[in-house]
């Protein structure tokens, strides 16, 4: 299909990017905005849609990216250096070449965008999750599911639960409503837009930014995490102060932990915008287990000083000198095409090189200890070992507010547990308290041809329905959950090979010497006793035949006594008993 590939004047609207003319030039072509600016050598180019994988679900996660590598596949193996990203706001395709390879790379995107491949759906779902297998988890991995739940920007924190159930119907509808000129920026190095593009896109809407979401009752707040990593998150307001605190806090982590304390190797603050009006801060310190109790205190006293205002000038100094390089950096305007094209996307407020260096320039000592006081109010900090209570931060919950009333199905495995299955939820009562999830809150429930169910609630709290290890959960009470999970919350999953399908370990009493190592505790000392007498008895030269007799009853009653516990052992581990 081919276009006119002439370029319109620039949407009224793009007012803000007037006053960075000089540094960038804006159009938009065949109604996709377009920012573009001189830099010699190949030409880099990259084209946003404004969505990403916190506007999907937890049961369609992978969507987005699914029509990101379907768009992609008819390019092939080529040596062009090109890729494509979906984010949590955002998905980019971008490229770097000489004129023709980016105008034939971006009319590709496009072609595939306007009619994907899908008779290779279910190729893509298997290499996406074969891609998400090989990932792997990073130490801040958790993070937003605790914060936002299982939903928006929580959904970075799970797999792509999509890539299973996916159909064409809903990622051909998924590619028409958010692919969309309306939705999409174009950024390119050069001095004009290149002749021959084509970026037919379907008309639609530009879409904000997904809504946030919170399952945080309380903040700050604190969560256990793994032996070694300290990790922190906070969400703070965008702005110029924000990213000049980051970099203060990465800098005095790294002088505290390592340099002063010497508890780790990596130390380390980072920037990064969430939407128009909202930035989140993240910080990482790594630790030896017999360290990473002075690492939690020394990190913990590092967000104090700063919130104290215990900040030196010659911090913020340095970190203002450092961020000001930045625009010391050859062909600036081509250079900044990314950033300026990322907030046009998401709304975000355009400053052009001198404002911004104005605005550096204005930030205080008292800017900075504002900052950190507003990241400690949201904060969020992992960490392994004993809690932080004494720090001032509550522990997130761990378990659901309240419970459903139901069927209740006891454990097979533990007497303390038990399923109970409701008409509003599923809860798993445990020592500890309830995990709930209610059906009306059901972010997603997988679906096993054994009747196995998993169910996670918006809040990211998970209860999963094995039949396997619960007493008496039929068919039917699995047809209940069924008939009241919404439909676009299931996901059907595989059958599982037997040797796959969960059985009740062994029961075990809590009273009584049950075990092995206690029926040898008890029986052994008892036959060495004997031995001992009998040793002592014939040392000493009196042992007759009476002795000999009681030596042998002695032996053999130890003898019935242990065999006749270990039967009774065997029978209750057989579930006999």
């Amino acid at each position: 299909m081919t276009t006119d590939p002439r370029t319109e004047p620039a949407a009224p609207a793009s007012g803000a990017l007037d006053a960075l003319s000089g540094l960038i030039s804006h159009t938009t072509t065949q109604g996709v905005r377009t920012l573009y600016a001189p830099r010699t050598g190949e030409i880099t180019a990259g084209l946003f849609f404004r969505v990403g994988r916190a506007d999907e679900t937890l049961a369609t996660a992978g969507l987005t990216h699914l029509v990101e590598h379907l768009a992609l596949h008819r390019l092939g193996l080529t040596d062009l250096h090109y890729n494509g990203r979906t984010a949590n706001a955002y998905t980019l395709f971008h490229v770097t070449g000489d004129e023709d390879e980016v105008v034939a790379y971006l009319n590709a995107v496009c072609a595939g965008l306007r009619e994907l491949p899908l008779e290779r759906l279910e190729t893509e779902k298997e290499i996406l999750r074969t891609e998400a297998a090989g990932r792997g988890t990073g130490p801040l991995a958790q993070l937003p599911l605790w914060r936002y739940g299982a939903q928006g920007y929580g959904l970075c924190s799970y797999n792509e639960l999509g890539t299973w159930s996916l159909t064409a119907d809903q990622v051909r509808h998924w590619a028409a409503t958010r692919f969309t000129r309306e939705n999409a920026v174009l950024w390119l190095t050069g001095d004009r837009v290149p002749d021959g593009l084509d970026l037919t896109l379907p008309t639609g809407e530009h879409l904000a930014p997904p809504p946030v979401t919170s399952a945080l009752p309380v903040t700050p707040a604190y969560i256990p995490g793994d032996d070694g990593h300290v990790a922190f998150s906070a969400v703070v307001r965008r702005s110029t102060a924000a990213t000049v605190f980051a970099d203060v806090l990465g800098r005095a982590l790294f002088r505290d932990l390592r340099q002063d304390g010497g508890y780790s190797y990596s130390a380390e603050a980072d920037y990064s915008p969430r939407d128009t009006t909202h930035a989140t801060i993240t910080a990482y310190a790594d630790a030896l287990p017999q360290k990473q109790d002075a690492v939690v205190g020394g990190f913990v006293d590092t967000l104090a000083r700063l919130r104290a205002g215990r900040i030196e000038q010659a911090e913020l100094d340095s970190a203002r000198t450092r961020l000001l390089k930045q625009y010391d950096t050859p062909d600036l305007g081509a250079a900044a095409l990314p950033s300026y094209a990322l907030s046009l996307l998401m709304g975000h407020e355009l400053l052009t090189p001198e404002q911004h260096r104005a605005e550096l320039a204005a930030v205080t000592l008292t800017d900075l200890r504002e900052v950190a006081r507003e990241a400690w109010e949201t904060a969020l900090l992992q960490v392994p070992g004993r809690g932080v209570d004494w720090a001032g931060l509550t522990l997130a919950p761990q378990y659901s507010a309240q419970a459903v009333t139901g069927t209740g199905h006891p454990s097979l495995e533990d007497d303390r547990v038990t399923l109970v299955i409701g008409e509003d939820g599923v809860t798993l009562q445990t020592p500890g308290g309830p995990v709930t999830v209610r059906y009306d809150a059901c972010a997603a429930m997988t679906v096993r041809p054994d009747g196995a169910r998993a169910l996670t609630g918006t809040d990211g709290f998970s209860v999963t329905v094995e039949p396997t290890l619960y007493k008496d959960v039929t068919a039917e009470r699995v047809s209940a959950i069924d008939a009241a999970v919404p439909r676009d919350a299931v996901v059907p999953m595989p059958a599982r090979t037997p040797d796959q399908i969960p059985r009740p370990r062994p029961a075990v009493s809590r009273s009584g010497p049950t075990r092995p190592q206690d029926l040898w505790l008890v029986g052994l000392p008892a036959a060495l006793w004997s031995c001992l007498v009998l040793v002592v008895t014939v040392r000493q030269g009196s042992a007759g035949p009476d002795d000999w007799t009681e030596f042998a009853g002695m032996w053999v009653t130890e003898l019935v006594l242990v065999a006749g516990t270990v039967h009774l052992y065997r029978a209750r581990l057989l579930g006999r008993g």
